[in-house]
């Protein structure tokens, strides 16, 4: 069974920093791509950023460009986000996120999230 568990979010002042982690199980980790999403009340989920199998290539949403750092320990099992100069826009639920295939299908996995929250 595949888990995904966030852990890292809370509250933090503009300007400060957060790392999230997201620890994974039930599948080959190494061999999937992952992902963090966020998601504000009333607004879609989106894609923060993504990293590739190696953690060679990541890509970031525009408006976390310059600020979140996607990264990944595979002996660990585990994707990590860094956020620094954070800001009120940034508050969310952060979630984890992998797509794994089984034959000619595939699934989407989910974390339960972790509330972020930034405000002075």
């Amino acid at each position: 069974q595949v888990r995904l568990e966030e852990s890292g979010g809370g509250l933090v002042q503009p300007g400060g920093s957060l790392r999230l982690s997201c620890v994974a199980s039930g599948f080959t980790f190494s061999s999937y791509n992952m992902n963090w999403y966020r998601q504000s009340p009333g607004k879609k989920r989106e894609m923060v950023a993504t990293i590739s199998m190696a953690g060679s290539s990541t890509n970031y949403a525009e408006s976390v460009k310059g600020r979140f750092t996607i990264s990944r320990d595979n002996s660990k099992n585990t994707v990590y986000l860094q956020m620094n100069l954070l800001e009120p826009e940034d508050t969310a639920v952060y979630y984890c996120n992998t797509v794994t295939l089984r034959g000619e299908s595939f699934d989407v996995w989910w974390g339960q999230g972790t509330q972020v929250t930034v405000s002075s």
